[in-house]
C-alpha cells in the first residue's frame, strides 16, 4: 500500500522552504536613464538596502541562516524513522489483513501529519525571528534616518525601491548605512517561540 507519497513529498518541500528570505538589493533605475534636477525637500531611502549593506544586517542574515539550518537538520532527523517505517509498511502490506493495513496505515498517516505540523511551525518561527531581528535593526536605524532627514532639509521621504527613475542625489541610504556601521555591527538572537494562539493554528 502506498501511504500517500504526495504527503511525504509535501513535507520535504516544507523542510526545504525553511530558509532565510534574502534581503533583495534596491531595484535599479529604469533602463531609459531618466534623470532631471533634484526636487528640493524630496529625499529617498531604501530600507532593504540598509538591511542588506549594513554590517548589523549582514550579521542578522548570517545568524538566521544558522538557525534555519539547525531547524532543517532537526526536521530531517525526525523524518528519517517515519520514512523507514513507511517503506517497511509498504513492503509487508500485501501480507497483512485489510484491518491491519488500515490500522497501521492510519497510525503512519497520523505521524506524518504531526511531522508536517512541526515543519510548518518551525517555518513560522523562522519568519517571526527574521521579522523581530529586522525590527531591532530598524529601531537602531531610526535616529540615523531622522538626523539625515534633518541635515538634508527633507520635507518628504520616499521609498527608493518604489521610484522608477529620476535624480537620486537626495538618497539617504548610504549615509544611514555608514551611520549604522559606526553605531553597531553585531546582533544576536535565538529562534523565537510562536505565541500560543499561532502555535495552536500551526497544529491540525
Amino acid at each position: 500500500m502506498n501511504l500517500h507519497r504526495s504527503v511525504l513529498f509535501a513535507s520535504l518541500v516544507a523542510v526545504s522552504a525553511l530558509s532565510v528570505i534574502p534581503v533583495s538589493p534596491a531595484r535599479a533605475a529604469a533602463a531609459d536613464n531618466l534623470s532631471g534636477d533634484a526636487v528640493p525637500g524630496v529625499c529617498m531611502l531604501s530600507r532593504e538596502a540598509v538591511f542588506a549593506q549594513a554590517k548589523i544586517g549582514q550579521a542578522a542574515n548570517q545568524r538566521l541562516t544558522q538557525l534555519t539550518q539547525q531547524a532543517r537538520d532537526q526536521l530531517v532527523n525526525q523524518r528519517k524513522p517515519i520514512d523507514a517505517d513507511i517503506q517497511a509498511f509498504e513492503q509487508k502490506a500485501p501480507s497483512l489483513t485489510e484491518a491491519q493495513r488500515k490500522e497501521q496505515g492510519a497510525a503512519l498517516q497520523q505521524r506524518m501529519q504531526a511531522f508536517q505540523a512541526q515543519a510548518g511551525e518551525l517555518d513560522q518561527r523562522v519568519q517571526l525571528t527574521r521579522g523581530k531581528a529586522m525590527e531591532r535593526i530598524g529601531q537602531q536605524a531610526q535616529p540615523l534616518v531622522a538626523d539625515a532627514y534633518k541635515n538634508h532639509r527633507c520635507g518628504l521621504l520616499l521609498n527608493r525601491d518604489a521610484v522608477l527613475s529620476g535624480n537620486t542625489s537626495n538618497d539617504l541610504t548610504a549615509e544611514v548605512v555608514q551611520g549604522l556601521d559606526r553605531k553597531i555591527t553585531t546582533i544576536t538572537f535565538n529562534l523565537e517561540q510562536l505565541p500560543a494562539g499561532a502555535r495552536n493554528q500551526a497544529t491540525p
